[in-house]
Parts: structure tokens; sequence; C-alpha cells
């Protein structure tokens, strides 16, 4: 696999840079991945290399980029993860829509597409991944750990295309009576899936920190890798 960096044109003026990786074979797909509150860090860009050598096209959008270009915070700094809070308190969440939305089409018509993309998201990700399920027509969308999604069940009638909720038991940022609500606004959706593991924290799936899990991490991902071949091929 390569990676680099390429620009992308904002739909409301502007651009922004993404980190993409390309698998050495002809892409299967193409996958949107949604940073965490961390900025596109070491930890999202080993996860899109890991994509690609799973023969994805993996497009990581740079979302903080209005309010500082580049950031990449480690998880294991306090003062970093402070930071990260920051962020997420002046980051504006329909921007960042529009701006996963112009991700979503730069990747379609980029020359080894194949047109069909999803999305896979981390935290804030997991939320905006939920986001790109109910206001995008990807063609398939895996959240990890995604916060707020309660507070924004109204939406879920608007999802039209397959949707994996991965949620953490112990999740300190989704307690359990917003699990509970998840779980039974959309248990009879029939294109959303919930996954629950039981006794892990949120960032059960980052690697390299000391929140990883590795059962329910490897878990996760063969679910996510089999809900993305069946969907996106």
């Amino acid at each position: 696999m390569t990676a680099q960096t390429v620009t992308i044109p904002a739909l409301l003026g502007g651009s922004f840079s993404a980190y993409l990786a390309t698998p050495s074979t002809q892409p299967r797909a193409g996958i949107v991945l949604i940073q965490e509150v961390l900025g596109v860090n070491s930890i999202m860009r080993q996860t899109a290399d890991d994509f690609a050598k799973a023969g994805y096209l993996v497009l990581v959008p740079d979302l903080y980029w209005r309010l500082e270009p580049n950031v990449q915070l480690d998880p294991e700094d306090e003062k970093q993860w402070a930071k990260a809070f920051e962020l997420l308190g002046s980051f504006d969440l329909d921007s960042g829509v529009e701006d996963l939305k112009a991700t979503l089409s730069f990747l379609r018509q980029y020359p080894s597409s194949t047109g069909k993309v999803g999305s896979v998201g981390f935290c804030l990700g997991g939320k905006l991944a939920y986001f790109m399920a109910t206001r995008t027509d990807a063609d398939a969308n895996v959240s990890y750990y995604g916060v707020d999604i309660d507070q924004n069940l109204a939406e879920a009638i608007k999802i039209q295309k397959p949707l994996i909720l991965h949620m953490a038991g112990n999740d300190e940022y989704v307690s359990p009576d917003a699990q509970t609500t998840i779980q039974h606004q959309l248990k009879d959706n029939p294109l959303v899936t919930i996954y629950r593991y039981a006794g892990v924290s949120h960032g059960f799936s980052r690697m390299n920190s000391s929140t990883y899990r590795q059962e329910a991490a490897e878990l996760a991902g063969d679910r996510t890798l089999a809900f993305l071949e069946q969907h996106l091929g």
C-alpha cells in the first residue's frame, strides 16, 4: 500500500487536507475514515493503512481544519486530551457533515474508485458515521462508540443503507440509559445492526493506547470487515 496527503475542495468554500491510503491492488471499494476527537493522528493513519491492506481505498479528512489544521493529539497525554475536548466544543457538526459529503464525492470520483464508498468512524467519528447514514448516500456505515446518537434518533427514519453501531458496555461517554434508548429505538430497523461489547470502555479499538482491548477490538474488526465486504464488495 501507499499513502499520501490530498487536498479536497470544501462544499462551503476553502479546502482541507486528507490522508489517503491506497491498496497495492485495484481497490475493492472506498472508505471515508472519520477521526476521533484527537484529529488525524498516527492511530487514525495506522487504521487507514490497515483498511488499505485489506483492499480498500481509504480517505481520512481533517475535520478540524476550520479550527486548527493538522491536529494530531496523543490520547495518553492529559494536556492533549484536554485540548481535544476544547476543539470538540468549538466543532461545528453540520459543517463537518458537509466536509464528509465532499470527501465522499472526492473518493467516488477518484481514478481507481469503484464508485462504492462507505464510512467508518470512531468516537466523534462514530457520531458522524451515524450522520453519514442519515444525511448522505454512503453505501454502508460503521460507527464505533459514537457519542450523542441517543439525542439524534429522530433522524433514524432517514437511514437508507446498512449501518453498524459498535457500543462499549462501559462507555463513560454513552450512559447505560443512552445505550438502552438507542437499542430500543433502533431494534426494529432492518438496516441497523447493534453490537454491544460488555466490560470494555470507550476507545476499546484505539490501537496503541491504554483503552485498547484486544478481544473486543478484533471481534468488532472482523464484524466490520465482513459487513464492508458484504455491502461494498
